[in-house]
């Protein structure tokens, strides 16, 4: 539960030595670089956009490469593929594949080229294709398409709308000396050879295009069916053309690995020379500054002083992008923060309180046993399974395997066994007539007792609730803050606990749980007595900033007012009660609907098919609504009451690629 510290390094350093540590804090993954501290005129920056473009096009170009195999190849890739992250291999292959990145470099062009050719021949194809079905129409025709006529007649072709009869069409060419004929018919349109003389065949285009006549879009030689058959050819000759480039990008399909590699390469040499870009220097020195964790500060510092000539300074970050430093169980829940917000400065990583209530509410609201099984063992078997998996879908998987074995935990407690399955399939197909649980929940069962679990989801509530104010409470005294420590926490819990007390005894409480808490007189007084001097201390200090007494008395009858809030969060943990009762009691009608046929072998298969198909989505539908009704119930009623977050992590961008490979450095393992 920590946010790591961080330091602030300035250094300046020879220009010779400005790749060198460049590539080494890149290695390292230790610093996020700032240049701010050096913006001065008089400082001058070395232009790389140049490489850098020519580093980003050769990783763009290995990318594309890469999705071209992919789309043109048949590569098998392995279940859950997307899953097992970015294969690792030893450095010296890596150097090995590098030392030919120049020809690999040509490859990339090479299946890129020969995909930008099949796409030009797939254009081709779709164009004639086209072309035939313009053609269509015409393939009745017996005199070749671009005749004209004689010396004395004219003869054109087009289509008119299919509405138009003959009358209409002879009504057009009167007196015109003009015939037509029909050569095919659609729903839409009448398509017609025209002969007349030719005197008078301007006319009798005039006259057919008032009543929509249109020339039709194509122009070629010969015989429509003679030309249908050269444009089939000529699409075989381009599918045979696409098949040899096939067959040519899939003699790549090896070097897919590579690529990979190569890709990566280059993006690296891309970040290192968009920062060299921004690198301040003077004629013979350059200058760096960003910031690094506490704990690396003396091993970096120590390098770049010692190996490189650089003359280093360290510093503490006011500023500094957050870091969190969590053991392995509360890492598992950091993206849940981070969706949040980061901690800002003075605020504490409140990760590994969340993971625990995280875990212990999540398993609340889905509680089946056989579901938190299935969650628990899923999870593990990809964790094994895929062990290079990256490293924030690892945290992810994990987390539900936390959460899988919190449900299969509450899950005995309750009873719930793909809801109430062992005692359905024992009645209806072994013949049991015991009205005792097949295995018995070691605590209640809910759907028999639901208001004895909305009382402990109240109980359960008002621990997380206040957990955060006690958080707050903790963070204040850190800051050495007693005055709001004593008006804003203190306050709080002297009038909550009072009314709480007082609630307990009273004759709502005793009708919802069956007997009040006996507190006697003198208890009631202390319990009125808290509440009340809780209630004096917000009134007169809520609103302390204002100086003017009625302004301060009116805030803080407006943060007294605040009683409703904390009543509405307690209210939002009877979601605990609604979930978990949500999960068996569909669990249940699911069972009772596949037993419906009774013991038979139909029955036996209507069972089978129902209960597989009814829990899963079952556990589908109740796992996403665990996993938002949790992540809410830390949002808003958790976080409401300590935290603020807004810290934000920039990871440098000289470091990013390289971050995955220094869990691994001394194997002399890198990433691709």
């Amino acid at each position: 539960m920590a946010v790591t510290e961080m330091k602030r390094i300035n250094l300046c350093a020879p220009q010779s030595s400005r790749k060198q540590i460049l590539e080494f804090l890149q290695s390292s993954g230790a610093a996020e670089l700032d240049f701010t501290p050096f913006e001065d005129e008089d400082l001058k920056k070395k232009d790389t956009a140049g490489r850098h473009a020519i580093f980003e096009r050769n990783a763009l170009n290995a990318d594309l490469a890469i999705e071209t195999l992919d789309e043109f190849c048949d590569i098998k890739k392995p279940a859950f593929s997307s899953l097992a992250g970015k294969k690792f291999i030893t450095r010296k292959e890596y150097e090995k594949i590098i030392a030919d990145r120049k020809q690999l470099v040509n490859e990339c062009s090479a299946v890129i080229s020969l995909k930008n050719e099949i796409s030009a021949c797939r254009g081709k194809i779709l164009k004639l294709e086209s072309d035939i079905e313009a053609l269509s129409p015409w393939l009745l025709l017996d005199v070749p398409f671009n005749i004209k006529g004689t010396k004395t007649t004219a003869v054109f072709f087009g289509s008119l709308p299919a509405a138009e009869t003959d009358e209409i069409i002879f009504s057009a060419l009167t007196d015109l000396k003009a015939d037509f004929k029909e050569i095919s018919k659609d729903k839409n349109n009448r398509y017609i050879g025209v002969i007349s003389d030719m005197a008078t065949a301007a006319k009798v285009k005039d006259n057919l295009r008032k009543i929509g006549f249109a020339l039709p879009p194509l122009s070629f030689k010969g015989l429509p069916s003679e030309y249908k058959n050269e444009l089939e050819n000529e699409i075989q000759s381009l599918n045979n053309e696409i098949e040899s480039k096939n067959a040519e990008i899939a003699t790549y399909a090896g070097r897919r690995n590579a690529f990979c590699i190569l890709s990566d390469y280059y993006r690296i040499r891309a970040e290192k020379y968009r920062v060299l870009d921004n690198v301040p220097q003077s004629e013979k020195t350059f200058f760096l500054s960003g910031y690094i964790p506490a704990y690396e500060t003396a091993k970096v510092c120590s390098v770049m002083s010692e190996k490189y000539g650089a003359v280093v300074e360290e510093e503490a970050a006011s500023d500094a992008p957050v870091l969190l430093k969590n053991s392995k169980i509360p890492s598992s829940f950091e993206g849940v923060l981070e969706s949040f917000g980061l901690p800002k400065k003075g605020e504490i990583d409140p990760t590994a309180i969340m993971s625990v209530f995280y875990i212990f509410l999540f398993g609340l609201m889905l509680s089946d046993a056989a579901y938190g099984l299935i969650i628990s063992l899923a999870c593990f078997f990809m964790l094994k399974k895929f062990p290079a998996m990256e490293e924030s879908m690892k945290k992810s998987v994990r987390m539900f395997m936390y959460c899988g074995l919190s449900t299969l935990f509450w899950g005995i407690l309750f009873g719930g066994y793909f809801g109430d399955a062992p005692d359905v399939i024992s009645r209806v197909f072994l013949g049991r007539t015991a009205n005792k649980p097949v295995i018995p929940a070691l605590w209640f069962v809910p759907i028999n007792n639901p208001m004895k679990l909305l009382l402990y989801s109240m109980l359960f509530g008002l621990i997380h609730l206040f957990t955060g104010l006690g958080i707050k409470g903790f963070t204040l005294i850190k800051q050495k803050d007693y005055k709001a420590f004593f008006f804003d926490v203190v306050s709080w819990f002297l009038l909550l606990a009072g009314l709480l007390l007082m609630l307990l005894k009273s004759s709502i409480y005793a009708s919802l749980s069956g007997s009040a808490l006996p507190l006697g007189k003198i208890g009631s007084l202390i319990a009125e007595i808290m509440a009340a001097v809780g209630a004096v201390i917000i009134l007169l200090t809520a609103g302390r900033p204002s100086k003017n007494i009625g302004k301060r008395l009116a805030k803080g009858a407006y943060g007294l007012y605040d009683i409703t809030s904390w009543l509405s969060d307690l209210l939002s943990y009877s979601r605990l009660l609604a979930l978990g009762l949500a999960t068996g009691v569909i669990a249940s009608v699911i069972n009772q609907m596949g037993s419906m046929a009774g013991k038979s072998v139909f029955g036996l298969i209507l069972f089978i098919a129902v209960f597989i198909f009814g829990h899963t989505f079952n556990l589908a539908i109740n796992l996403l609504g665990a996993y938002v009704h949790t992540n809410r119930l830390q949002y808003v009623e958790f976080f409401g009451k300590f935290y603020e977050g807004g810290g934000t992590y920039k990871q440098a961008a000289i470091c990013r690629v390289f971050r995955q490979v220094l869990r691994r450095r001394r194997k002399e393992i890198f990433t691709v």
